[in-house]
């Protein structure tokens, strides 16, 4: 079975070292129960619970999967034993208002935990996993007696909640969605429609699940602008709020999938089932992005944990695994051979889950401060600048995360050898685990023109130029600082490339809009190189200064690392910086008659 140890010294360090997050906390609401003493019983305690409860139940879970009977659907076993210590431990209530039952901290506090939860068993994190974005929208966008009804539950964990976006003919095309809600008695619409790919959809994990569902009214318009939203439970509530009668929604079948067998992913049917509209007619597609965005951020960090799980584990294997003898001569001479630690393809497999490990959680925390900001920041120009930035960085932490996060449980694969094919050591489940990730809430290609066509381009580059120009200050400010020449130099380059890049595919793109499809996902990849670039300098800045000090083998790999993302990894922007220069024509220029010319379909 796998081993995971929670990084909570790289935890740290990123929050209290390198991004200031004692001062980021004063200047919060909550800034004052965020205290180092409740900071380090949540990363203590959430590192146990993970390693504890979740992780011995991951590869069970993963070969057991989930049961359908009679509309009712059945986890693994241990998974609704583990969300009882989950619920009992307050855990879902963490970043959630006070209002309703939560404990007010900052969201980032949750996605530190996040993180734990989904290196050791993604699947369950699933069920609580959307939770807090449908908790989120009701709390945006619905009535008052919606969220009296459904806050509270959700907030303590007692109720699960899920979205139902898509169906099977229209995919990410949500304008195409055929389920409807017909007026009913009272403020009650019955819908009816058929939904898939519903994660968390059916389960006996808590005693009620609640459905945000869209699906169009009688009288809407064509498209996108005629989506309502509704909430709709799988039981309903009696006047005291408890479960009451069986609801007309249940679970069709289960998918049969690659990865995440723990997880019941849902066919769900929804028969005239009654629902209640969750803010105006026909915006449902603007409340849900609420809970998509959140959603969002979540699978990054899910990304990130799966990158962490396979770098422990390919460490672990790659320093008792013997096999040859070092190019340069026996490194173990006690020993029949070496350890594959001492190759050189071995450590560039492993400094490639490294520095993506590292740097994905600086990415995230990053993004967690301007979360905490917007969440429970005052209105004003921080707040509005906070939103901005999150803005542009929720699609890269969303694909970039998970499109690395695929290439490193390969590589810990590839570092285990024909072991890694083998389901008893773990590492296969955790590629399996991560090709989901780059395709539910919005696929790599959906982010990328999220990212280029509506945060950049629409906005006439002001978004970008928000963070480029941050970039700009602190490359200014290290100008002359000469342990950090290395990492300033080639980062002033890229951040001016940038926006010439972008202003390239803009000019493009008022001849012909195919230019942003095209060059969207390349210029989304060089996004996140280039962000990760900003970030290892800062840490790399952090670290410089802090070599002298007690902990001198940590500051020193972490230079270390940054040194060989900046040399191996970062390089990776050439490429996508030619692809994106290379513009349409190649990619339209064949019809979609002739793809086919050599074979019949």
């Amino acid at each position: 079975m796998p081993s995971y140890q929670a990084p909570i010294r790289d935890m740290r360090f990123v929050m209290d070292e390198m991004l200031d997050y004692p001062a980021h906390y004063a200047q919060l609401p909550s800034g004052d129960d965020a205290s180092p003493d409740v900071i380090s019983a949540i990363l203590e305690e959430g590192a146990r619970f993970a390693r504890e409860v979740l992780l011995p139940i991951n590869q069970s879970g993963d070969e057991e999967g989930c049961l359908l009977e009679g509309g009712e659907v059945k986890a693994p076993r241990g998974f609704k034993e583990a969300y009882q210590q989950y619920v009992e431990g307050g855990w879902p209530s963490l970043a959630a208002d006070p209002e309703h039952g939560g404990q007010g901290l900052p969201p980032s506090l949750a996605m530190l935990l996040s993180e734990m939860i989904c290196a050791t068993n993604l699947a369950w994190g699933m069920y609580p996993g959307l939770s807090h974005g449908a908790a989120d929208a009701l709390r945006h966008h619905g009535t008052d007696e919606q969220k009296a009804t459904y806050l509270t539950k959700l907030v303590e964990g007692v109720w699960t909640g899920t979205m139902c976006l898509t169906e099977s003919h229209c995919g990410t095309d949500l304008g195409l969605i055929k389920t409807r809600a017909v007026p009913a008695d009272g403020d009650a619409y019955a819908i009816t429609g058929t939904k898939i790919f519903i994660s968390a959809g059916e389960h006996n994990l808590a005693e009620n699940i609640v459905h945000l569902v869209l699906a169009k009214l009688p009288d809407a318009p064509e498209g996108s602008k005629g989506i309502s939203l509704f909430v709709v439970p799988k039981f309903l509530p009696d006047s005291q709020g408890n479960v009451g009668e069986r609801n007309g929604v249940t679970c069709g079948s289960l998918e049969h999938k690659m990865g995440i067998h723990g997880n019941a992913t849902c066919v769900m049917n929804f028969d005239g089932a009654i629902g209640y509209l969750v803010g105006p007619p026909n915006k449902g597609l603007a409340c849900m992005f609420t809970m998509m965005n959140a959603a969002r951020l979540g699978v990054g960090i899910q990304g990130l944990g799966l990158i962490e799980a396979s770098f422990q584990n390919s460490l672990s294997y790659a320093r008792d695994r013997l096999q040859m003898r070092g190019l340069s001569g026996k490194q173990a001479p006690d020993k029949p051979a070496d350890p594959i630690i001492v190759h050189p393809d071995v450590r560039r497999m492993l400094l490639t889950q490294k520095a993506f490990a590292e740097g994905g959680r600086m990415l995230v925390l990053y993004a967690a401060q301007m979360l905490d900001v917007v969440e429970q920041g005052e209105p004003g120009e921080e707040r509005d600048h906070a939103e901005t930035l999150l803005g542009l960085l929720t699609p890269i932490v969303k694909a970039f995360l998970t499109e690395v996060g695929f290439e490193c449980t390969n590589e810990g694969v590839q570092i285990y050898g024909g072991h890694g094919f083998i389901k008893e050591w773990g590492m296969e489940q955790l590629v399996r685990d991560a090709r989901i990730t780059r395709l539910y809430e919005g696929t790599t290609g959906i982010q990328a023109l999220d990212l280029l066509g509506r945060k950049v381009l629409m906005s006439q580059g002001e978004s970008l130029k928000v963070f480029t120009k941050e970039i700009h200050r602190f490359c200014k400010a290290e100008a002359d600082n000469p342990a950090l020449h290395e990492f300033i130099e080639p980062l002033v380059k890229l951040n001016a490339e940038w926006g010439e890049l972008t202003m390239g595919v803009g000019m493009k793109a008022m001849q012909d809009r195919e230019e942003v499809g095209a060059a969207s996902v390349d210029y989304l990849m060089y996004s996140g190189y280039v962000t990760l670039a900003y970030l290892f300098a800062r840490a790399a800045k952090q670290a410089s200064s802090s070599l002298g000090e007690s902990d001198k083998a940590f500051y020193a790999a972490k230079l270390n690392t940054a040194r060989f993302y900046y040399q191996r990894l970062l390089p990776r922007t050439r490429a996508h910086a030619q692809m994106i220069s290379a513009g349409a024509a190649s990619l339209m220029a064949i019809s979609s008659e002739d793809f086919g010319l050599g074979f019949e379909i």
